[in-house]
């Protein structure tokens, strides 16, 4: 251990390398900084403040995703003075706007009675579309604190619905600009970024327009980077719990980067994507067909029974008569005019594994290389 190279964090002499912060230091060894506003991968802001540690000599508490690591340093993650600061940073968020998340209203009750009755009554929409995921909520329970100290500060702006993926909830929104940081940063699509000043800002688009009429793509990086509930997708709010689903990991089959991604499934039906984070290619980012092009798996529309087309009019038939009759006219046409009469045209909704067997039935039975790819959403 180099010894120009270690700090200690809660008594444990750590190394660490120059350019590192302490809470890159903090995470390298399994000792947990609360964060709010820091993003992997985007340059720390400092804007939450929850990271704040206590550093013997520093004059205030330091915030841990910003200040740099040094030698001889001596920290401390939950002393006192940093237990009450987040405490009172949690106050005042949990205050600004609609953060009913179950902790307000618990400081004249029994705790452990407060969340029972919450939780007897998730199915009312008076509840965060995110509860049981949300980061404001698990720290509100963590330090154990509401906003009910301060009056509720309400957000003057209402909520957009108008784009067919996400909801934008800003009296949800803690200005934390994760979501900023994962368009401009992460996507660099640079739709949106803050407006306005103090009381008033806000995050937005370019003329604060609704994001359908933005320059947005609707990659939904940012639905997965907001901690809170400013930023939902659209088809599972207030309709699916984190707890309900099982998350089944999988390979994109939209294109050939093979982004990672977690099906989210409840009762046997897909009903959210999310991209997988730390993991190649994608580290978690996917395009809009990745994280909201999978409705068509359920789709009442699908066909379940093969089709016979006869007199102009189409008729169910078993897969033993569908597949005999494509078999003989596949012969004939390739009897007729060879090979290269035939194109074959896969799809990206359905599965790699289907689309292989397709390609190697287009080379090896039908003798052709004329297989492509249609990727359309």
């Amino acid at each position: 251990m180099d010894p120009e190279n270690t700090l200690t964090i809660n008594g444990n002499i750590l190394p660490f390398s120059p350019g590192e912060t302490i809470l890159d230091v903090a995470r390298e060894h399994d000792i947990d900084i609360p964060t709010l506003c820091h993003l992997k991968d985007a340059t720390p802001t400092g804007e939450c403040r929850i990271c704040v540690v206590e550093v013997e000599g520093a004059r205030s508490l330091l915030t841990a995703c910003t200040a740099p690591a040094g030698n001889g340093m001596v920290v401390y993650t939950e002393s006192h003075k940093v237990v009450e600061s987040r405490k009172m940073l949690l106050k005042l968020l949990l205050a600004s706007g609609n953060h009913n998340c179950a902790a307000r209203g618990s400081d004249d009750r029994d705790w452990t009675r407060f969340q029972l009755d919450v939780h007897a009554d998730d199915s009312s929409p008076e509840l965060c579309p995110t509860w049981g995921d949300c980061r404001l909520q698990d720290l509100a329970y963590r330090y154990q604190v509401t906003g009910e100290q301060f009056p509720r500060t309400d957000v003057p702006y209402p909520m957009e619905t108008v784009n067919p993926f996400i909801v934008r909830d800003f009296s949800r929104c803690i200005k934390c600009g994760r979501c900023i940081q994962a368009c401009c940063d992460v996507q660099v699509n640079n739709a949106i970024s803050f407006g306005y000043r103090g009381a008033d800002a806000k995050v937005v688009a370019a003329g604060d327009r609704p994001l359908k009429d933005s320059d947005c793509v609707f990659c939904g990086e940012c639905v997965q980077a907001c901690p809170v509930a400013a930023l939902v997708e659209k088809d599972v709010r207030y309709h699916v719990r984190p707890w309900e689903t099982k998350k089944v990991r999988t390979t994109c089959s939209y294109c050939g980067v093979g982004c990672q991604l977690y099906l989210h499934v409840k009762d046997g039906r897909v009903v959210k994507v999310t991209g997988v984070e730390d993991v190649a290619p994608n580290y978690g980012s996917l395009c809009v067909k990745g994280r909201f092009g999978f409705n068509f798996i359920a789709s009442p529309d699908r066909l379940t029974t093969p089709l016979i087309k006869e007199n102009g009019e189409f008729r169910e038939a078993s897969w033993d008569e569908a597949l005999d009759k494509v078999a003989e006219n596949f012969t004939r046409i390739k009897n007729d005019h060879g090979p290269d009469a035939f194109g074959v045209l896969t799809s990206a909704r359905i599965s790699n594994e289907e689309n292989y067997i397709a390609q190697k039935f287009t080379r090896a039975v039908l003798k052709t290389n004329s297989v492509d790819h249609c990727a359309r959403l």
